[in-house]
Parts: structure tokens; sequence; C-alpha cells
């Protein structure tokens, strides 16, 4: 399994350059969701949004990330922390960089980090830890998280590293405590409602030690799509199927994630040092091996073509 890193503005724009123009509405945060009746067996979704304005449609998929409203009325439980936060950036390099392409990674007690070079001149980086109390007050301060990495967070770890913190773009430095959904609440839990359901981050929040919270959202996407287009005439069945396909393996993602992170951490507790002595021994020659391997082998089936004239 190889792995590549792409620019999450990259990303948004492929996706938005195969949409028709204007099917994007920016700046639009949903508030709350009602059910309207327009006949006795015709019912629509009227979406409430913070600017006081109202979309009403038949079909409604929310990927409105961890806080997700949609996940909220639906009746899902609320996330949970996972007792670990992270600090994720991206630095710039305009002479370029000088690292091999490839991902980095640093371990420390009770903390893990690294970086992986996106092309000649970005680099992205994070650093993973136990959540510390002062959290809520660094964020929206991006010279005060950086600092914190530098002379706090990481002051143990290479040079290479802390270089690359130095060069971060402020703009896009975040901190925020890493939370997942439980996974029994996303194997019984109502995930759908008629026409309406979840995906990505709404769906299955986890932590991001596989790698996987994106990519498992664009799996969300080719198999909900595959599930619409084989269903056209019965849009409720294809999000109930969409749904019961999706389950077992996204939950399967919020264990792994949370165990993996949890393991390279080095644990919590008394038993700390067995968990490093398993981390050191066992975990990364076999047993994370077996654990990308099983994502690698997953298939979100194939798209039906679609006669766009």
């Amino acid at each position: 399994m190889k792995m590549r890193c792409v620019h999450r503005k990259a990303l948004l724009e492929a996706l938005a350059d195969e949409l028709p123009p204007n099917t994007i509405r920016f700046s639009s945060k949903l508030a709350s969701i009602k059910t309207e009746n327009l006949n006795k067996s015709s019912v629509v979704y009227a979406l409430h949004l913070e600017d006081g304005s109202i979309i009403r449609t038949k079909v409604v998929i929310g990927c409105d990330g961890v806080h997700s409203v949609v996940a909220q009325w639906l009746g899902l439980s609320a996330p949970l922390s996972s007792g670990r936060s992270a600090v994720r950036g991206l630095s710039l390099f305009p002479e370029g960089h000088g690292f091999p392409h490839g991902p980095q990674q640093f371990l420390g007690d009770g903390k893990r980090a690294g970086f992986v070079p996106i092309n000649d001149k970005e680099v992205y980086w994070f650093i993973t830890y136990r959540t510390i109390e002062h959290e809520q007050e660094l964020a929206g301060e991006p010279h005060m998280i950086q600092k914190e990495v530098l002379e706090k967070l990481a002051k143990d770890f290479p040079k290479d590293y802390l270089k690359v913190v130095g060069h971060s773009d402020l703009s896009n430095l975040t901190i925020a405590p890493l939370m997942l959904r439980v996974p029994w609440d996303v194997l019984l839990g109502r995930t759908h409602n008629g026409k309406v359901t979840v995906a990505g981050d709404a769906f299955h929040p986890m932590t991001p030690d596989l790698g996987q919270g994106g990519c498992s959202a664009l799996e969300d996407a080719v198999v909900l799509a595959r599930h619409v287009a084989n269903k056209l005439n019965n849009i409720n069945e294809a999000v109930e199927m969409y749904t019961r396909e999706r389950r077992w393996r996204a939950a399967n993602l919020i264990v792994g994630a949370f165990l993996g992170g949890w393991v390279q951490q080095g644990g919590s507790g008394i038993w700390w040092w067995f968990v490093k002595l398993f981390r050191d021994s066992i975990f990364y020659k076999f047993v994370y091996v077996k654990m990308f391997h099983s994502i690698d082998q997953y298939d979100c089936g194939v798209l039906p073509c679609v006669n766009k004239n």
C-alpha cells in the first residue's frame, strides 16, 4: 500500500469541477431540519440555514461534519472525545524543502508526530497528544499554537520536524480534540430515515490514525451513488441498502483507528510500559501491516454508466 498526500483544496476543486455551475452554495450552514407534507403521500424536508434561508428537498445526504445537524436529527449519539487532540498544519518552502517524498513519523512520551511532503514546496504535518487543559485558549490563535508545538509539545523532536513546524502557513494551523462515534451506534443506530442519511464524518467520525477519514467519505459516496443509480424508482430502499453495506466497514475503521492511535502513542495509565513493548516489538512488525492490508483490499463496487443526454 502506497501513501500519497493530496492537498484538500485540490481534491475539493476536482470534485466541484464535475458539477454543473452554481450547484454549490457556499457559506451556508445548516441550523435545523423540519418535515413538511405536500400531500398525503409526499414529504419534503425543509433545511433551515443559519442565514435564515430555507431549502426544500426530497432527499437529504448529510455531509456536515463531526457535529452533524443531520446526524442529530436522525438520533445518532454525539461523538465522544478520544482523550487525545491534534495540531495539523501546512508548511511552505518557496525555495523547496529538500525532503524525500514519503512520510516521516516521530514518537515521544504520549505523543506522535509526523510530516509528509505534498510536492516540492509544501509539507503537511501533524502532532497528536493527550488533550491539554488550555487547548481551547489556543484555538483561533495560530501564533500561540505554533509556539505551543515548538516550545512544549515537540521540543524534544528532531530538528527536521521542528523546521517544518517553523515554516507553517499560520492561516492553515488548526488545533482540535480527536472525536469518534462509538462503533455500536454506527452498527445499531438510526443512520437513515426515509430519504435522509449521512456520509463521511457525519456518519462515522474517527480518529485520524489510519488516515482513512477522507478516504472512507469517498467510499461512502461511491457506494451511495451505486445504490441510488440502481434504485432510482425507490430512493428509500437505496438509502437503506447504502447504510446497511457501510455499517461494518465504518465500525471496523473506527475501532482500528482508535486502537492504532492509542497503541502508537504508548497507551495510558499503569499499562503504558506494556503497550510500548507491544508497539515496538509486535505492532509495527505484524499488526499494522495487516491493518493496512485489510483497508487496501476493500472494493466499493462499480458505478453504473449514466447517460448524460
